[in-house]
């Protein structure tokens, strides 16, 4: 990968209304936290909801939100996370050394603390958790589904918010949402349905947040699903340092370049910026409560 394709995108042009990343990862981000806050405060981004996907990295969200303003926590372990709890995770794939198999009462242990995070003030969210099929074989799918269960049941028992991971797993996530009965507000981080589906979202009342993916050339069945997502559940994020917006698509991603994805999101809404941002900043303070 050459020096450009390594180096951070440029700064955008500043919003004109300020607006949240919903969703983003800053303990997997190059720099400090003040150096990443104070570069999306710069164009308009200022507040983020920071998600863990494990025990290490859901304290870490809580810690930081505690100690940060402009930050809210999110805390679960993510759909991937649950298999190799109980099954092992032999390679360390998940930016942790290699684990041998704990079985049904290490998910447990997990999960419970998971519930301790969710009860602390400044952790708004229980997320992201759901249901990943494209990394996670049959063998995995038990715990997924057993611990996407228990993080609905903590969210709706502590008041939090649901954060879904929803990879290549639509029917299931919301087979799993109806016989649970969905908290009082449910967000689909990193929407990947079709148009279809968000019109099945909209009814229920789930957020639909989009990510920079929502650019790319092959997007079009996410674009579509943009245009039917009823304005007051859309939502923004990053998801960085991952999905980073065309025409940045393969360098790093951070908040400060959620101006980029407004932007094209308002185009496919045929709406100004000013007003599609106005929407997502009231949007994302009713979807976290905050």
């Amino acid at each position: 990968m050459s020096a450009a394709k390594d180096a951070p995108p440029p700064l955008p042009e500043p919003l004109g209304v300020e607006v949240a990343d919903s969703h983003t990862h800053l303990d997997m981000q190059d720099g400090t936290v003040e150096q990443a806050l104070r570069k999306a405060a710069a164009v308009g981004v200022t507040t983020v909801v920071q998600v863990g996907c494990d025990l290490k990295g859901s304290r870490w969200a809580a810690e930081t939100a505690e100690a940060y303003d402009a930050v809210h926590a999110s805390v679960a372990l993510h759909p991937n996370e649950a298999p190799r709890i109980v099954h092992g995770d032999p390679d360390g794939w998940s930016r942790q050394d290699a684990r041998g198999p704990g079985g049904e009462g290490a998910l447990d242990e997990a999960l419970t603390e998971i519930d301790r995070l969710a009860a602390l003030p400044w952790v708004k969210a229980v997320g992201e958790t759901g249901l990943d099929y494209f990394r996670t074989g049959p063998e995995g799918k038990d715990a997924q589904e057993r611990s996407f269960r228990a993080h609905i049941e903590i969210a709706k028992r502590r008041n939090r918010t649901l954060v879904i991971h929803d990879r290549e797993a639509h029917a299931d996530v919301l087979r799993v949402l109806r016989e649970e009965g969905a908290p009082e507000r449910t967000v689909f981080h990193c929407y990947s349905g079709d148009a279809e589906m968000a019109q099945l979202c909209a009814k229920a009342g789930y957020f639909m947040s989009f990510a920079g993916n929502v650019t790319f050339k092959n997007a079009q069945p996410l674009r579509d699903a943009l245009a039917v997502a009823p304005q007051e559940l859309v939502l923004v994020e990053t998801d960085a340092p991952f999905l980073t917006p065309a025409p940045y698509r393969g360098r790093p991603n951070a908040p400060y370049l959620i101006p980029v994805t407004v932007r094209a999101m308002a185009a496919v809404k045929g709406v100004g910026e000013d007003v599609l941002a106005a929407a997502i900043a009231d949007n994302t303070a009713r979807a976290f409560d905050y």
